[in-house]
């Protein structure tokens, strides 16, 4: 995938938290667009615990956005 993908996701309004999906089988979720940097060949994550990564866009093979839970919600079903 290239820089502009990535972009477009990041960009979207309202923003919508994705998943990147990379060709070694992590999965990087973007939880807000404050937690990654596009540079103009690669990109840098910083998880939710300070953890950051950078990342080859050609490395990444999908962006998937992620499920909504309720607002209120836990993401737990309800019995």
């Amino acid at each position: 995938m290239d820089i502009k993908g990535v972009l477009e996701s990041l960009h979207k309004q309202p923003f919508q938290p994705f998943v990147m999906r990379l060709a070694d089988g992590r999965s990087l979720p973007v939880q807000h667009p404050d937690f990654l940097a596009v540079g103009k060949r690669r990109l840098v994550l910083i998880d939710e615990d300070d953890v950051w990564s950078f990342i080859e866009p050609q490395m990444i093979v999908s962006i998937d956005q992620m499920k909504k839970t309720p607002a209120g919600g836990n993401g737990k079903k309800r019995r």
